[in-house]
């Protein structure tokens, strides 16, 4: 019931780094790494499947459906390889959590990934007019390069436990002496929310670390001609569900 079907492989990489954006507090991560495709062109290479992912379907154009799924997306950047982890959905159940998460650590480790990046949210009563971001991670070297890029530090205390993917994911990565962080920013603690703030306050963070050449502020203020982009492309993300992991 917990296996992991993979489909697709990795083009080859030269350490590269793996960014992690889903479903989540005010859905910051999804949307932020959804932008990151499609601005930087990013390619899907590996998809997964398990019946730990929710029991539905996706309803696509013509009037067919599409079982859930979690994606790899590959795009090279400045001489760096970079892999988003991108989809509609996280799994259901703790186990699902943890067997991905071993899954994903395996094909990284055998990809040589540098350094692991997930993004979440910290929810609060209202979203705030100006989002902080705070950071935690599986070693204090990659804790102290993210806090001079102008992070909070006072996390302890601060959040409970980081649920789903974004936080086992670094746990995981920290058993495999792996660099991970998670990058989690103030929005609005809502379930149903999605802020586009917050996940532009992700962004940023993310352009500081590793260059990347793209426009935030398409996310600070969209226009509801932007629904799609902030939904994602055609292809992989047209019908999104609100499901919090």
């Amino acid at each position: 019931m917990g296996a992991w079907t993979i489909q697709g492989k990795l083009p080859k990489l030269s350490k590269p780094v793996l960014i992690e954006g889903l479903p989540g507090i005010g859905n910051v991560g999804r949307v932020a790494a959804d932008f990151l495709i499609m601005e930087l062109k990013a390619k899907k290479v590996v998809t997964f499947f398990s019946h730990s992912l929710p029991h539905s379907v996706f309803v696509q154009p013509k009037n067919l459906v599409k079982l859930p799924e979690l994606s790899l997306y590959h795009v090279r950047v400045r001489s760096k390889d970079v892999l988003f982890l991108a989809g509609d959905v996280q799994p259901v159940d703790e186990r699902g959590c943890y067997t991905f998460c071993e899954e994903l650590i395996a094909l990284t480790k055998h990809a040589n990934v540098q350094e692991i990046v997930t993004l979440g949210g910290i929810g609060l009563h209202e979203a705030p007019e100006h989002p902080k971001v705070y950071c935690a991670g599986s070693i204090p070297s990659i804790v102290s390069a993210y806090k001079k890029l102008g992070l909070k530090e006072e996390l302890y205390g601060v959040v409970g436990p980081i649920i789903g993917i974004t936080g086992v994911l670094v746990g995981i990565a920290g058993q495999h002496n792996i660099p991970a962080v998670a990058l989690l920013a103030e929005t609005h603690g809502h379930p149903m929310a999605v802020d586009p703030q917050g996940a532009a306050e992700l962004v940023k963070v993310l352009q500081k670390r590793f260059g990347f050449s793209i426009d935030s502020k398409k996310l600070q203020k969209p226009k509801q001609d932007d629904a799609a982009m902030l939904a994602g492309d055609e292809e992989s993300h047209e019908d999104r569900q609100q499901y919090i992991g």
